[in-house]
């Protein structure tokens, strides 16, 4: 609440009426709208403390956004003109899209290969096991006379799996390189290729009523050809449209209009066909790779010093090649970050604003968030039973536990097809901010008790 104070203070356009709004015509909104964004973004940045307390910089926005978006209850409506700003909306829309183009850049499709048999079964109960839970178990049980449709998104917000959150933990803990870590995040980019089918599914039966199984199968397909001919056509077709853009500059200006570009046609080509945009976006995620930029300057950094430094010793050249290589081969997920840091908060921020904390204060309805948050945990855990032998199933269980963005994803969706009330939103909502939170201390003591073990085992 100091934090809150402080910025009412600091920005105090923020507190203008309405009315004094609409007055000063075009200019005087616009200019209102640019004080919004600031405010959102540096709420949305000193949130990230919670970073210090060993959690993701997604649950204090989310956290500061509930907060912020509640303060009429304390009769303070300094931040309510920002729910209603068409632009910063958009903006939110926009940041979803690029979350979902920056998780496709972040998966690797040989490295998916690699997984095996052991991801794809883990991916397959980890979607299946929570939807037909909330869709046709806690849905119906704990949240009587809703409509179909609204238990449709409850269990699809239930499918999806945070791959960042438990990434970052292994990461932390220098585990990445270990079978848990490998099967959870080779399930993970899985999970969210189904998630998303999911979702394109469940949206169609929203928006077109009640469909067959010829229609359904008709989504199903129209998804799986999609992505499949997505990536086929995107990798042939990426080399050659950055090497004819390369022949008009090869700077990064250039680079960074390729691939943002690729990126937002994909999702305009994925609405096209009934899809969300988000699907097309993380498909361009998957074509875009670092060797179809080879035509520019920045991408060639590494054979521009190998070349330079050829009459040295080849351990050291190979040294410096090791060095500077990750970088290159990053370069385009770095042309994305700044982009990332403006407007993905903003969808979070948003989301945590959309939350209304009086839906809470019947407690049946916490009640029933607590309840969809236990079956939340438990669709997830038991995917480590059928991970087979020789691994932590309890690791894997409980990473693939986090929901993060992608279940708010779909919840925002269904709230804006109307068939996501306000208490089922809040409670997803809700969901997403428990189970974010509790996972990373679980998963870092399993991975601490699980390496002591093996030390004593030695």
């Amino acid at each position: 609440m100091v934090i809150i104070g402080v910025l009412v203070y600091v920005f105090p356009g923020v507190l203008a009426s309405e009315e004094a709004h609409e007055a000063g015509g075009h200019g005087s909104a616009a200019a209102q709208t640019f004080l919004y964004i600031a405010v959102i973004l540096i709420i949305a940045k000193i949130s990230s403390l919670v970073e210090k307390i060993g959690q993701p910089s997604v649950l204090g926005e989310l956290v500061i956004g509930v907060v912020i978006g509640n303060l009429t209850l304390l009769g303070l409506h300094v931040f309510e003109p920002i729910k209603h700003d068409a632009v910063i909306a958009f903006l939110a829309e926009l940041g979803v899209v690029i979350l979902l183009f920056q998780i496709g850049l972040e998966s690797n499709i040989h490295e998916m290969k690699k997984v095996g048999m052991k991801a794809f079964l883990v991916a397959i109960v980890g979607v299946v096991a929570p939807f037909v839970l909330g869709t046709y178990v806690v849905g119906p049980w704990l949240m009587p006379g809703l409509s179909m449709n609204a238990y449709l998104f409850l269990g699809a917000a239930l499918t999806a799996t945070s791959v960042g959150i438990t990434a970052r933990v292994f990461q932390e803990l220098g585990k990445l390189k270990m079978k848990e870590a490998q099967i959870i995040l080779g399930a993970a980019v899985i999970d969210d290729i189904m998630g998303l089918i999911i979702l394109a599914v469940v949206s169609a039966v929203v928006t077109v009523g009640a469909v067959g199984l010829g229609v359904i199968s008709w989504i199903i397909a129209k998804a799986v050809l999609f992505l499949v001919g997505a990536i086929i056509i995107g990798q042939l077709a990426a080399k050659p449209i950055s090497k004819i853009f390369s022949k008009i500059h090869t700077g990064v200006a250039m680079k960074f209009t390729i691939v943002i570009s690729f990126g937002l046609i994909f999702a305009y080509l994925a609405q096209k066909i009934g899809l969300a945009p988000i699907v097309g976006a993380f498909a361009a995620g998957l074509v875009l790779d670092h060797v179809h930029f080879k035509y520019f300057k920045d991408a060639g950094i590494v054979q521009d010093i190998k070349a330079e430094i050829k009459d040295v010793r080849i351990d050291i050249r190979e040294r410096i090649y090791k060095v500077i290589r990750p970088h290159a081969e990053r370069h385009i997920e770095d042309l994305l970050e700044p982009i990332g840091h403006f407007l993905i908060p903003i969808f979070f921020v948003m989301t945590g604003m959309a939350v209304k904390l009086e839906t809470l204060g019947n407690l049946k309805i916490l009640g029933v968030a607590l309840a969809v948050t236990v079956v939340a945990f438990i669709g997830k855990y038991i995917t480590g039973f059928v991970a087979g032998k020789g691994v932590n199933r309890s690791i894997i269980g409980f990473g693939m536990v986090p929901r993060g963005e992608v279940g708010l994803i779909f919840a925002t969706i269904g709230k804006s097809l109307g068939v996501v009330s306000d208490e089922v939103f809040s409670v997803i909502v809700i969901m997403v901010i428990l189970t974010t939170l509790f996972t990373p201390p679980i998963l870092t003591f399993l991975l601490k008790r699980s390496e002591a073990s093996r030390s004593e085992s030695k």
